[in-house]
């Protein structure tokens, strides 16, 4: 395979040619179906792009009321942002058309090169070198492309069902399509995300590039990132030892295995880092490494929605032991010790119920116990979190089969939203999955996370805490 070339340092720009075009040209098929231009023009417009776009392609006329142009060159405006969705070989010669336009960020969705066999290698080598002759910026081949919710660019090439997607604060980008919008279902989360992007075959912009630009984003406080490889190590150690002590970064990486090294560059043409390398590296630069695809999107937001653990002692509330006893010892792999409550609240707690002052504080008892044991909950709740020996709370709400109790959890929330400065998850569970997600949607329209099971809860605590220990603060 290739070996990915380092730019010189006056190419490394910080990306906005992509993320804030002001002008798109869109160049590739017209047809109606689930993939092309004609989708990528859907997408921009009902997802709120106030710029200029421009279909390109030789025999067509009008695409959703858009003129289409022959060639890049018959546009008189100038170009930000050209896509383009045509067959690999036909690559090259658009490229130089764009370059004679003095296009500055091309994203090619085309697959068909490094991935492929040896004649992609060439090819791939080939569109790299005119990018570079002519200053120009390539994100692909092989993507599905990138999302900045902030101005509604959202070029989405398959047609994923819908078009914007909630503000918010996280990046996500990845070495796969199966972090953008026609995989994922971001219009269903409560949590906003700031940019996305699949980077492809990354032949010329990288994981180093991206995390330079979301450096410096301003609508992005925690960066969660999938990779297949590291174009340049010794850049990308440097680069996020630096972002690092400004915002969390989350790594999920394949190719621990050997299969699964082979298995990436068949996927996008990449020489997979050594496991152990990698690992070192994360360590280093203070980077949090994830474990599972799914974290990518529930982990960050902990660090979206929460302050960070001023400590590591964390109070647990569960209305079923066992699963507190479980998060106790998934806790302890995290460095998070079970809290001891102060004497005063173990003292007023137990007044409420023999031995409810213990950590876990378990509230199955009283719940069959005392009848206006919802009146007495909120009193419960408070009295945990604000206990000067708690720095961070994992919270467990069983959710009854007709819902009675949402209505109570959700006041509480409420009443608590910016009370405490310490970080609480939260675990759902319940016989009717319907109130258990409505509650979930409620919690986290208030800024609190809700996580899919007890242990990605504990490890979004875990997480938070790791950053708030191997990340000086100022």
């Amino acid at each position: 395979m290739t070996a990915h070339r380092a730019l010189p340092s006056h190419f490394r720009d910080n990306l906005r040619g992509f993320f804030d075009a002001q002008s798109i040209a869109v160049i590739g098929t017209f047809r109606e179906g689930w993939f092309g231009g004609s989708v990528v023009i859907t997408s921009l417009f009902n997802a709120g792009y106030k710029g200029k776009i421009y279909p390109i392609h030789p025999t067509h006329k009008e695409v959703h009321g858009l003129r289409v142009y022959p060639t890049v060159s018959d546009i008189q405006g100038g170009i930000d942002l050209a896509i383009l969705m045509i067959n690999a070989q036909h690559v090259p010669q658009v490229l130089r058309e764009c370059a004679e336009k003095d296009v500055k960020a091309v994203i090619v969705v085309a697959d068909g090169f490094a991935e492929r066999d040896q004649r992609g290698v060439l090819l791939q080598r080939e569109i790299v070198d005119i990018a570079h002759r002519s200053g120009m910026r390539i994100i692909g081949p092989n993507t599905a492309g990138i999302v900045n919710t902030t101005n509604g660019l959202n070029m989405c090439p398959y047609d994923a069902g819908y078009y914007k997607l909630r503000k918010g604060s996280v990046a996500i980008c990845a070495q796969t399509g199966m972090t953008n919008p026609q995989a994922f279902p971001y219009h269903d989360l409560r949590f906003g995300v700031s940019k996305i992007c699949d980077f492809g075959n990354k032949c010329d912009v990288d994981e180093c590039d991206l995390l330079e630009y979301l450096e410096e984003d301003p609508a992005t406080s925690v960066i969660s990132m999938y990779l297949e490889s590291i174009a340049q190590g010794r850049r990308f150690l440097e680069v996020a030892s630096r972002v690092t002590r400004k915002k969390p970064v989350l790594l999920l990486k394949s190719g621990k295995s050997q299969e699964g090294a082979r298995a990436s560059a068949s996927h996008t043409g990449s020489l997979a880092m050594d496991d152990r390398i990698f690992e070192a590296v994360c360590a280093q630069a203070g980077a949090l490494r994830l474990e599972r695809f799914n974290d990518l999107f529930e982990i960050p937001k902990v660090f979206a929605y929460q302050p960070l653990p001023q400590g590591n002692r964390m109070a647990i509330i569960t209305i079923t032991g066992g699963v507190g006893v479980l998060s106790i010892d998934e806790g302890a792999n995290y460095g998070l010790a079970l809290s001891t409550l102060s004497p005063r609240t173990r003292e007023f707690l137990n007044d409420i119920f023999p031995n409810l002052g213990e950590i876990p504080v378990d509230i199955g008892p009283p719940a069959a116990a005392i009848k206006d044991f919802p009146s007495r909950y909120p009193e419960i709740f408070n009295a945990v979190m604000a206990d000067e020996h708690v720095d961070c709370l994992f919270n467990i709400l069983w959710v009854d089969h007709i819902g009675r109790l949402v209505e109570l959890y959700e006041t509480v929330y409420k009443q608590i939203k910016d009370t405490y400065q310490k970080p609480m998850v939260t675990w759902l569970y319940g016989p009717n999955m319907a109130y258990v997600d409505e509650l979930r949607q409620r919690m986290e329209e208030l800024g609190f996370p809700v996580f899919p099971d007890p242990e990605t809860s504990i490890r979004a605590l875990g997480m938070a805490l790791r950053f708030r220990n191997l990340t000086p603060r100022n």
